[in-house]
């Protein structure tokens, strides 16, 4: 329990107009907290200024008057709409397409060699892309199947992108992207499956590839919210378990390997690692990079 002292010796400060801009160290520690136990996203001291901004655009935005009156509507809120607001502003989503190509390489030339091995032609394959952001991280997996895995024709490939920001969904279902989340991307693929919107310099993915992918919201943090994702047999987790303590990564790591099929394959992002965190998975190499297998008993 937090000390009354506490409060005395770091105050709310005010503008000169009345309004909040900062908050106490206990508020802060409150909301951390709390935001922490709905997210599993633990935010340190250095993050305090990003916090601080984000929670007080909130305060004012909602109309109350103080940290204390906005942290109860936040967390009696029945809509769960405000929490839900406040994850789209605390969640970075820096991606463009292509990323990490070498993991795409290895999910065609390797990975997807070992998953059919243990499928006849029409089975599905189901792949997972989470965080999937503004649905650059999907998009490329659908794409690089398109163009570099001749044996595509022979399965059902289901591909599914999920992020716990509702607000980046709603971009990753429109597929319009600018120059710069493209640039990575050979001409020709560009030509192929986008259309150039010279006025706005923007790109928009053709409707076959849009239909491609399926968007859903997705907490992995949150039981519930886990509970329809399972049976995949590729799992793209890049990125995000770097924004957990070791507590919330065991837990996150747990729920992946139960989400998928046995002798499915996960990948993490290229500073990530499974190592320290779960035996679960047996570590296998693909091409140049590092998948997690899980394997049969």
């Amino acid at each position: 329990m937090s000390s009354l002292s506490a409060l005395l010796t770091s105050p709310q400060e005010q503008s000169a107009d009345g309004f909040l801009t900062s908050i106490s160290d206990v508020e802060y520690g409150q909301i951390r907290d709390y935001f922490y136990k709905r997210s599993g996203i633990y935010f340190d001291d250095s993050k305090r200024y990003f916090v601080d901004k984000r929670v007080i655009s909130r305060i004012k935005a909602t109309g109350h008057e103080d940290f204390r009156s906005y942290f109860s509507f936040l967390r009696f809120d029945p809509s769960q709409s405000e929490l839900q607001y406040l994850v789209n502003l605390m969640t970075v989503n820096e991606t463009y397409f292509f990323r990490e190509e070498y993991q795409l390489r290895a999910m065609v030339q390797g990975a997807l060699q070992d998953i059919v091995r243990n499928k006849q032609p029409g089975d599905s394959i189901r792949i997972w892309s989470l965080p999937c952001s503004t649905g650059e991280e999907a998009f490329s997996i659908a794409l690089y199947l398109l163009e570099f895995w001749p044996e595509l024709e022979k399965y059902e490939v289901e591909i599914i992108g999920s992020d716990i920001d509702t607000h980046v969904l709603q971009k990753a279902k429109r597929g319009k992207y600018s120059a710069r989340s493209v640039k990575n991307l050979p001409k020709y693929i560009k030509q192929k499956y986008f259309r150039h919107e010279v006025q706005s310099d923007t790109y928009q993915l053709v409707q076959e590839v849009r239909e491609c992918v399926g968007f859903t919201t997705v907490n992995l943090h949150d039981d519930q919210s886990m509970a329809e994702f399972s049976k995949f047999d590729l799992i793209f987790c890049r990125n995000l378990l770097i924004y957990f303590d070791d507590v919330s990564r065991r837990q996150a790591a747990e729920r992946l390997f139960d989400a998928l099929n046995p002798e499915g394959i996960l990948f993490l992002g290229h500073s990530e690692t499974m190592s320290r965190v779960s035996s679960l998975f047996k570590v296998r190499r693909y091409c140049d990079t590092t998948g997690y297998k899980k394997e049969l008993p």
